[in-house]
């Protein structure tokens, strides 16, 4: 069994900046929790993680390619412990549904002995879940998928166990953004938020449209300046206040020429 407590990243957003020329991108990080309850140990056996970017049921399904595979035990993230299960760049827009797919391996562990759990649904298409949640372009988010343990395990009149999980899904943005443009594009500065406490995230503009997105800005108060390359005038913007789940737009900034006597 995996301890992911140990992991050196539990319980981070990876917070990243990047340059697009179209800004369409977001990302996401998957994390698992769980209600306390009353056995020992609950493990589920996690093999892939879909997502449906489309209203087509059937269709549009894709497998996250980031995610961490093996056994959990859901009680040790319970009481607002969590555990990353994937962190995933896509593409903007609307998630309809998730399927979370069990493997074999699943058991329930009461007064020393070990369980198996029966879950021939989660063992073939997944466990699916209507999530429609937003994602917007440069901006970090952490979905959880909280199982209700107490609920979601079921004895059987024969002393054997069926797993029939009762799985809530919610969506936080956990980051802002900074975009905007530069002209003349052939300045391509340099481009760096840097906060208060120093701080410092930073992207390239783009060679040919001047675009930049700086993706994964915590709120706060930020100075973005921009390192043109020689020949050009460094430039400041101060004060750029970066909230939760917005992406603040410092429009076309212009880059002035050195001025040659």
């Amino acid at each position: 069994m995996k301890n992911l407590l140990n992991w050196a990243f539990i319980n981070l957003v990876i917070i990243a900046s990047a340059c697009s020329s179209d800004g369409g991108e977001a990302r996401l990080s998957v994390r698992l929790t769980d209600s306390p309850v009353d056995y020992e140990e609950l493990l589920i056996d996690v093999q892939d993680i879909k997502i449906n970017v489309s209203s087509d049921e059937e269709g549009g399904w894709k497998s996250l390619t980031s995610v961490e595979k093996g056994i959990y035990n859901l009680l040790e993230f319970t009481n607002g412990l969590d555990t990353l299960l994937a962190d995933e760049i896509l593409p903007a827009g609307t998630i309809s549904q998730m399927r979370l797919v069990l493997g074999t391996n699943n058991n329930v562990v009461i007064d020393g002995i070990s369980h198996p759990l029966e879950t021939p649904s989660a063992q073939q298409s997944g466990l699916k879940f209507n999530i429609h949640a937003e994602l917007t372009e440069g901006i970090t988010y952490k979905l959880w998928i909280d199982f209700d343990a107490g609920r979601s395990v079921v004895e059987k009149g024969n002393g054997k166990y069926l797993l029939k999980p009762v799985i809530r899904t919610y969506t936080e943005a956990s980051s802002g953004a900074i975009k905007g443009s530069v002209t003349p594009v052939e300045a391509k500065p340099y481009i760096m938020a840097i906060s208060a406490d120093n701080d410092t995230l930073g992207t390239y503009a783009d060679e040919e449209t001047g675009f930049f997105l700086i993706r994964g800005v915590e709120a706060g108060d930020y100075d973005v300046e921009f390192k043109p390359v020689d020949g050009y005038v460094e430039k400041e913007i101060e004060d750029v206040s970066v909230l939760v789940g917005e992406v603040y737009a410092i429009g076309e900034v212009t880059i002035e020429k050195e001025v040659v006597n």
